[in-house]
């Protein structure tokens, strides 16, 4: 039998490693799809080389030349040259641009990824950072700190353009909330060549025409993955494309905005404001002056964070599995050419 990676599924045990952190309801998850199944939490052994202490290195690597499945976030470094058996690797995160080396770049390994898990929490925190710009939310807060009583306009949601860049499941999920709020909605999408319409969008935009989305829209959202065509995608030319009332969001990697230009641009007002989730650095370095600009707002990569994420890639792992062992295609295969 075979799965959609043309690999020989065996019909003897399939050694499985889990290299994060996993609570019983999730183990058992696992456990309980097949007998065939052995599983090796080996998360203490992960965890220790990712911070330096190699002293279980040879127990690890005991470990690792029996895997034909991995589970957990990026894997062991050169998990290639040490899990000979390595048939499918099974990330825990959306992204794969920090670990899609090139050993595995020229392997046969499958890599599947968590796409969709986050999409409704990272589209909820689209939207509140919008809802933070045309609200003043920034300025409340400053006013409350000072204690002062200023009243103050305001604008809405509805009948403004947002332009999203990638209409993946996390664009769509911001284009299906934009409507919500009555706005009229543009997209970009790799595979689009000429404008048309798709649902909840008003126009698709090929990638090339990139500049009209930049120049129609009152808010520009980043919903990408991190790759060699989408590094430093918004540069200078780009943010002076767009209009000076427009606000730019990233939600998908720092990278993809050079921040230096961001930055230039966010305290010269060539862009009202920015909302981030994401940055070149993490931690943000305390010497960013991103910190002190009034006409931004960020948190700490966390748009993704959902309070049962550990059961709902468990879940999504666990569907996966059933369709490895039965010869069915994965769900969420990375183009490793394209990288997500």
């Amino acid at each position: 039998m075979k799965n959609d990676g043309g690999l020989n599924i065996p019909m003897e045990v399939v050694e499985v490693l889990v290299t994060t952190s996993l609570d019983d309801e999730c183990i058992r998850q696992i456990t309980t799809i097949s007998p065939k199944i052995n599983l090796r939490d080996v998360s203490g052994f992960a965890n220790a080389e990712k911070r330096g202490d190699f002293s279980s290195r040879e127990q690890f690597d005991a470990h690792l030349a029996e895997a034909e499945i991995i589970y957990g976030p990026g894997p062991p470094k050169n998990v290639i040259a040490r899990a000979p058996k390595l048939k499918w690797i099974q990330t825990t995160d959306v992204g794969v641009d920090d670990f899609l080396d090139s050993d595995i770049m020229g392997s046969s390994v499958i890599v599947t990824n968590t796409s969709g898990i986050t999409a409704i929490s990272i589209g909820e925190c689209v939207l509140e950072m919008m809802l933070m710009f045309v609200k003043k939310m920034p300025l409340c807060f400053q006013l409350k700190q000072e204690r002062q009583w200023k009243t103050f306009s305001l604008t809405v949601l509805h009948s403004k353009t947002v332009g999203i860049v990638g209409l993946g499941s996390i664009g769509r999920q911001v284009a299906r909330l934009s409507k919500v709020f009555g706005m009229r909605v543009l997209a970009t999408r790799r595979s689009t060549r000429s404008a048309t319409r798709t649902r909840n969008v008003d126009i698709l935009f090929s990638q090339d025409q990139l500049p009209q989305l930049l120049s129609d829209s009152d808010f520009v959202v980043l919903a990408l993955p991190l790759t060699p065509e989408t590094n430093n995608l918004i540069g200078e030319e780009e943010l002076l494309t767009m209009k000076p009332t427009a606000y730019l969001i990233n939600i998908g990697r720092g990278n993809i905005v050079d921040e230096a230009a961001l930055t230039r641009a966010l305290e010269e007002n060539w862009i009202a404001g920015a909302g981030l989730d994401v940055f070149v650095t993490e931690p943000l370095p305390v010497e960013s002056r991103l910190w002190e600009l009034p006409n931004v707002v960020f948190s700490p990569h966390v748009a993704g964070e959902i309070e049962d994420y550990d059961l709902q890639t468990t879940r999504l792992f666990a569907d996966n599995l059933r369709r490895y062992l039965s010869g069915k295609r994965l769900r969420n295969v990375v183009d490793k050419k394209r990288g997500y």
